[in-house]
Formats: structure tokens, C-alpha cells, sequence
């Protein structure tokens, strides 16, 4: 968590903070990000359902800054499988130079860990927002969560499923003839059965697939957005 980063890795992390839209203007990263208020922020971009923001306070005072990275720790961060130790909230809270860009280096990889997982586990559900530099401040809304839509078409199949079943037997879905013989009946709604399932299979894999496609393609935007940064950084001759 203290290790010091290489030049490229601070222009790519620089680079990843740019793109999202904070509330504050970040003019000094170390004192900027002190407080812990603007490292909320950041996870509230990605998973909005894991912060609420109004339990961080702005603050100058250091026991309030520890108390907001204290409830970073607990309330967020353990959800991303994360932890700051102690002495490092205390370096941060300190504004020391150096502190800081570690730390959210640390954060940005369990950040795209986890959105990774939502491209290579369709059960994994999410609420994320991306952000399209080419559009400024626009966001591109993530598309419906994959695991509440699967479970919701699952409980539909069981009442189906309770539907056509009574007392043991199953029920017609669609109107047979009532002369037709039972045997034959019975083939054909099971063959309807069968047909219902594979169509719920495509739907499922269609919903991946989709979702893949979307994260591939933020894939790219972000690294246009990095290379432009890095053709700035060139042209520029200075580091930030």
C-alpha cells in the first residue's frame, strides 16, 4: 500500500480520477483527497448503492478525517474486499506527500476487479454508471441488473411450472383439442415446456453477451482517454 508508484502508473491513475466528475475541483491530490470525502465519491461513481454520501463530512479537522476513513473501511471498502491500515489513514489524514496516490491506485484495481466480474459471472449483479469522456459529463447507464431480471424470469417459471401443474399432473398451457388423444397431449406440452426453457436459456446468453459487448467497448473509450493523456504528457514535458 506504500509502495511508490512509477511515472506511467501516476499518469494512468491521474488520467482514471480525471474522468470522474467529483465535487470539488482537485487542484492539490494529497489534500484534496484527505478527508476521505472524494475517495467516497469515487466508489459512489462506479457502485452507487455502496455510498451515501451524506454520511462524509468535508473536514479540516483530522479526527474528522479519520472518522470518514474509519467509515470508509467498514461500511465500503469491506465490500470490495479492501482495507486501509491504520498508520496509512493516519499518513493520509496528515496530507503526506505521497500517501495518497497508493492508496487509490489500490482502490482503482479493486474497482475494475469488480467490474470485471460482472462481464465473467452473469450472477454477479451491479449498478454501475460509466463515464464517456467523449461526452463530457454525460453517463452511460449499465443495463438492467442480469441477476435480479434472471431470478424474476426464474419465480415466473415456478408459477408457470404451479400453473400448469395440478394435483400431480400437468395442466395445457394452450387449447388442445378435446379429443386429442392424452398421450399426444401430453407430448406436445412437454415439448412446449422444453421449447419455453430454451427460449429463457437464449434470453439469458443474449443479456451476456450484451453485457460484454458494453464493457468492451468501455474498455476502449478508456484507453483512447489514456492515450490522449499520454500525448498531452509528452507534448507538455512536465509531469503533474
Amino acid at each position: 500500500m506504500s509502495r511508490e508508484l512509477s511515472e506511467e502508473e501516476l499518469l494512468g491513475l491521474y488520467a482514471w480520477i480525471d474522468r470522474i466528475p467529483l465535487a470539488r475541483p482537485k487542484r492539490h491530490i494529497t489534500r484534496d483527497f484527505s478527508d476521505g470525502v472524494m475517495a467516497a465519491e469515487i466508489v459512489k461513481y462506479f457502485f452507487p448503492k455502496l455510498v451515501d454520501l451524506h454520511n462524509y463530512i468535508p473536514a479540516n479537522s483530522t479526527p474528522q478525517k479519520l472518522s470518514n476513513w474509519s467509515l470508509l473501511n467498514r461500511k465500503v471498502f469491506s465490500k470490495l474486499n479492501f482495507h486501509l491500515p491504520e498508520d496509512t489513514v493516519n499518513r493520509i489524514a496528515l496530507s503526506t506527500a505521497g500517501a495518497i496516490e497508493p492508496v487509490l491506485s489500490a482502490l482503482r484495481e479493486k474497482i475494475d476487479k469488480k467490474l470485471e466480474q460482472t462481464a465473467d459471472n452473469i450472477l454477479v449483479c451491479t449498478d454501475l454508471e460509466y463515464f464517456d469522456p467523449r461526452k463530457h459529463h454525460e453517463r452511460l447507464p449499465a443495463e438492467i441488473c442480469q441477476t435480479e431480471a434472471a431470478q424474476l424470469r426464474g419465480e415466473e417459471m415456478k408459477k408457470d411450472d404451479r400453473r400448469r401443474t395440478r394435483n400431480g399432473n400437468p395442466q395445457p398451457t394452450a387449447q388442445f383439442d378435446t379429443d386429442m388423444d392424452p398421450r399426444f397431449r401430453i407430448i406436445l406440452q412437454e415439448k412446449e415446456q422444453t421449447v419455453t426453457a430454451l427460449q429463457e436459456t437464449v434470453e439469458i446468453l443474449q443479456m451476456k453477451m450484451s453485457r460484454l459487448e458494453h464493457l468492451v467497448h468501455l474498455k476502449d473509450m478508456r484507453i483512447e482517454e489514456l492515450t490522449r493523456h499520454l500525448e498531452t504528457y509528452k507534448a507538455n514535458g512536465n509531469p503533474r
